[in-house]
């Protein structure tokens, strides 16, 4: 007999009155404050403020280690020293291994800081280890936290009514902030949701929407005034499109059974186990990725590929998403390494707003090498389909937001 939603809850209401019996209970200090976390209208003021408090620790961690010891590390020490000792100065091997350098009155000039350089050994390893590794470090610290303290499983219920709008559940906020620390672990965290619609949705929103944790750190480095209003626009665009392929996407999204533990004090050898077996996971899939990506940036622009290329889409970026012609190189180079982009991005001169709507671009684009390999393992149709509805979305929403620059005057 096949039994209607309704009917199979009224058969555990049924079931559980028959097994389940209560003894004494004691209200505690822990089992209100526990309440008061899922209820909306305590827990959602709770939730603004832990995320603040998140992203705050966050900032203030990756910035003091980056600017206040690694920057030093490699801008003063790292580059020179390589750029003195490594072979071929000016040369296309010394181009990609160390510096790009520019040319100055028809001589070659070498760069005076890693992010300018370019190079897989000084930009590769200064995003990877003095910007990403920071901040991923410090991510997956508070992630642990608020994973052992007992907090995760309340945020899912408290956002699981507005995750439903896309076609989600509560659970969906774990793939989508492991998704901020690296795209990688984000992806392959979709199979804890239930369908292939589910799995399908959730899979395609980080691919297009979340940032991951070397973007933001490079975001956070070269343009911190601006990341409100980038994050605000990928945040719509979660769940406009959300909202849009759970419209279109055939299948259900059915409702979940989640348990929810009362706070307990969070044990340190839980926390190290997590966060160490997550910045291994780091060193292990996203630094040489990392440094391929970067290696191949460099062999396509020496080849003129990446060049060739930005002249051909040119009249696209201008026209359509009213970015300069110079970022077309960068954010054709974005499919191999978010993070290099929006460094190359910040040394091309635009206003404000053309900025905002170049690291949205970046950030909407092709996953990078490390999610787009993540996404085939998925599964073949699901990567093709995501590819599609993200091509539509490049388009749509960059449009979109070019549009509303000119309707306020500012782009």
């Amino acid at each position: 007999m096949k039994l209607s939603t309704g009917d199979r809850w009224d058969l555990i209401d049924k079931i559980s009155k028959e097994t389940v019996t209560f003894g004494a209970y004691k209200h505690t200090l822990k089992d209100a404050i526990g309440e008061l976390t899922v209820k909306p209208m305590t827990g959602i003021p709770v939730a603004i403020a832990i995320m603040y408090g998140f992203w705050s620790m966050f900032g203030s961690f990756a910035g003091f280690f980056t600017d206040g010891f690694f920057v030093r590390l490699f801008d003063a020490y790292w580059l020179p020293w390589l750029q003195e000792v490594f072979p071929g100065q000016g040369g296309w091997l010394y181009a990609i291994m160390v510096d790009a350098g520019g040319i100055e009155s028809g001589e070659f000039v070498l760069s005076s800081n890693c992010l300018e350089s370019f190079g897989v050994l000084t930009s590769g390893l200064f995003v990877a280890i003095g910007v990403v590794l920071p901040a991923i470090i410090i991510f997956y610290l508070m992630l642990a936290l608020l994973e052992d303290i007992g907090y995760m499983p309340r945020l899912a219920v408290l956002l699981d009514t507005v995750l439903h709008r896309v076609g989600l559940h509560g659970y969906a906020i774990v793939p989508t902030i492991l998704s901020l620390g690296c795209n990688v672990p984000g992806v392959t965290a979709t199979r804890i949701l239930e369908t292939k619609k589910q799995r399908f949705i959730m899979m395609t929103l980080l691919a297009i929407f979340i940032p991951c944790g070397a973007q933001i750190g490079i975001m956070q480095d070269v343009v911190p005034d601006l990341m409100g209003w980038i994050l605000l626009y990928l945040i719509i665009g979660y769940f406009i499109f959300g909202y849009i392929l759970n419209k279109i996407v055939p299948g259900k999204a059915p409702e979940f059974l989640i348990d929810v533990p009362p706070y307990r004090r969070p044990m340190p050898s839980n926390i190290g186990k997590k966060v160490g077996g997550r910045v291994r996971g780091f060193f292990m899939i996203a630094i040489p990725f990392v440094l391929i990506g970067c290696a191949l940036v460099g062999i396509l622009y020496q080849l003129g590929v990446i060049q060739f290329l930005g002249d051909m889409l040119a009249p696209v970026f201008v026209g359509w998403f009213g970015v300069p012609a110079e970022t077309a190189g960068p954010l054709i180079a974005a499919f191999l390494r978010k993070d290099l982009a929006v460094a190359q991005l910040s040394v091309i001169e635009m206003t404000k707003y053309q900025m905002i709507t170049a690291v949205v671009l970046v950030s909407i684009y092709f996953p990078c090498v490390a999610t787009f390999a993540m996404m085939l393992k998925e599964g073949w149709k699901e990567l093709l389909g995501s590819l599609a509805v993200l091509t539509v979305v490049v388009f749509a929403y960059g449009g979109l937001i070019h549009l509303i620059g000119k309707l306020l005057g500012v782009a």
